[in-house]
């Protein structure tokens, strides 16, 4: 008789089934493939939209330098740096799991002459005290945790109460034609592009199909609201290509 996986062990990564405990060190893999050219291709993937999906979602956050922030999957800094325009002085940390993205964000942030916290954390067990941040930010790093309930509940622990919680992530069109020729685009197009500018058309194929297998927003706002966030809302951006996700935790 054929034995099957416990779907308990097993997660997915893209299209693949593995064992949960692969899924970091894959993942990791992935990151420090494309860390070099991951601005880059953003900007290429995206046409430069993934820039004004950034901008608002730090319109959404409202920093204030009094307050501090954690940006979670921050690599490169991209947040980060936005915060830190926003509300200068503001204290801000930056954690990843990932230390060639690390790395490339304190090398942009020498350049722009910021000051900021660089820690190498896995979103699902944060090294940070309980009550300890205004404001969490994501930004298309969510997808790319293996548990992510656990990740929102880290969340909601290290927010103070009335923190912020802001999570910027690939979503589904609601527009069914669109999605179609979104999909065409996502794995004809972007794995081309990473093998012409990345060397790697590998990594980019992992990403697409990440973003196919992440929950929609309805249920991820489910998940939110489960982990404890109160007001947990979404705004679609560019018909659903996007979803800002916001909550609170009381």
């Amino acid at each position: 008789m054929t034995q099957t996986k416990d779907p308990g062990q097993t997660i997915d990564f893209g299209f693949r089934t593995v064992a949960r405990t692969e899924k970091q060190g894959l993942v990791r893999n992935v990151f420090d493939s494309v860390a070099g050219r991951y601005d880059l291709m953003n900007d290429l993937m995206s046409a430069g939209t993934h820039r004004l999906w950034k901008d608002s979602l730090i319109h959404t956050l409202r920093p204030h330098a009094h307050e501090t922030f954690l940006d979670v999957a921050g690599g490169t800094g991209d947040i980060a740096f936005r915060i830190a325009k926003a509300a200068p002085g503001a204290r801000i940390t930056v954690s990843d799991i990932n230390e060639a993205m690390l790395a490339e964000g304190r090398r942009r942030a020498d350049k722009r002459g910021l000051d900021l916290d660089w820690v190498t954390a896995n979103a699902e067990t944060l090294p940070f005290p309980d009550a300890s941040f205004n404001a969490y930010t994501i930004a298309f790093g969510i997808r790319n945790v293996t548990d992510r309930m656990a990740a929102l509940r880290e969340a909601r622990r290290v927010l103070k109460p009335g923190g912020r919680f802001l999570c910027l992530e690939f979503s589904q069109l609601a527009i069914k034609p669109l999605d179609r020729l979104y999909e065409r685009y996502s794995f004809a197009v972007i794995p081309r592009i990473g093998q012409m500018i990345a060397g790697d058309r590998e990594s980019y194929q992992y990403l697409v199909e990440s973003i196919r297998q992440f929950p929609g927003p309805d249920q991820f706002a489910g998940m939110m609201r489960d982990a404890g966030f109160a007001h947990a809302r979404y705004r679609r951006m560019t018909g659903g290509v996007v979803a800002l996700h916001s909550g609170r935790k009381l």
